[in-house]
């Protein structure tokens, strides 16, 4: 039994156990590029806009089957009422394993201001959907004699529902959300694994945009965390964006560092064992041209053992429709 099998098995084996432990649609930071919604369900039309986003990430060029994931969201008031609706399609590729996605949105606005140029504003917003994972096993074996049962040499695939549920809160230029995502445990699912049952994770974030009257640049500095009940892991963004207004538009950009708070074990050379947590640096650059968005971002993973140095590579493209005027005096970018 040479290496080669060895190794197919050993993927093969983990793969088979860890199918389903994929998360949905991954938390990257393209929710800075004007696309709350796509983390934060109470976000769906929270705008003065109804707003369409599509974003293509590729990670590691050059790497034979990189991880890759496409997203396209659009979301809108119903008229003139406190209500709105939206929808997320998603794909997610990862060598192996692939998972697509689709999720449907209801959002309620409650305005407690007492002027339509007051923002102070509560959102809810619940979104339900399907996401169907596959692992392609029909490499693994390779043609060997030995075969494992385990091992199906098929597309192995399964579809689970699952709800995420969240809150937003504007008040002037002071903003926060608050998300619970997989609220549903798929019992069904490796129900002799608790870790890859529960995928619940919890996201909070909060953001205040400055703004000098008569100036035209803009300051907004944000954060967001993340947990995940399960694993029990910690993230932690820390965002800054620069507004600046033009005749157009606007030109905007940012910069987000992204830090675990727990770290992954992992073996040195000498033999010894090490850890190192997760840091991340995305610079960001976009511009709104009348009624459209384009953005690009960058990942840079900052450790010392990564699996490649060529990074994340994520562009969007935007365009916002039925757009009322401005509701309120303030520099709210994601509302107004």
């Amino acid at each position: 039994m040479n290496f080669k099998f060895l190794l197919t098995l050993l993927v093969a084996l983990l793969c088979t156990q860890f199918i389903r432990a994929q998360e949905g649609m991954p938390v990257y930071s393209d929710y800075l590029v004007d696309n709350y919604y796509l983390i934060h369900p109470s976000m769906a039309g929270a705008a003065n806009c109804a707003k369409i986003r599509l974003t293509a990430r590729q990670q590691w060029f050059g790497q034979d089957d990189a991880p890759k994931l496409l997203t396209m969201s659009v979301n809108s008031r119903l008229g003139e009422s406190q209500s709105a609706i939206g929808g997320i399609v998603y794909a997610d590729k990862n060598g192996y394993h692939s998972q697509k996605g689709a999720y449907v949105t209801y959002a309620h606005h409650l305005m407690f201001s007492r002027s339509v140029t007051d923002l102070n504003m509560l959102s809810f917003g619940l979104s339900a959907g399907f996401v169907q994972y596959q692992l392609d096993e029909s490499d693994f074996l390779n043609d060997t004699p030995v075969r494992d049962p385990i091992i199906g040499g098929i597309v192995q695939s399964e579809i689970n529902f699952n709800m995420d549920f969240g809150f937003s809160y504007h008040y002037l230029d002071f903003y926060m959300h608050g998300t619970v995502k997989n609220l549903l445990e798929n019992s069904g699912v490796n129900n002799d694994l608790q870790i890859t049952s529960n995928l619940r994770r919890y996201l909070f974030s909060a953001g205040y945009v400055f703004n000098k009257f008569g100036s035209s640049l803009s300051y907004e500095p944000s954060v967001l965390f993340q947990y995940k009940e399960a694993t029990k892991e910690s993230i932690i963004d820390v965002n800054a964006k620069v507004y600046k207004d033009m005749a157009f538009g606007t030109i905007w950009g940012g910069l987000s560092y992204r830090h675990s708070l727990d770290g992954a074990e992992y073996l040195t050379n000498s033999g010894a064992i090490d850890s190192q947590k997760l840091n991340q640096i995305t610079p960001i650059v976009g511009v709104n041209y009348k009624n459209f968005l384009f953005a690009y971002n960058y990942t840079y993973q900052t450790n010392s053992v990564v699996y490649t140095n060529s990074g994340f590579h994520q562009l969007t493209l935007g365009y916002n429709f039925n757009c009322t005027r401005e509701r309120y005096e303030c520099y709210c970018p994601a509302v107004n």
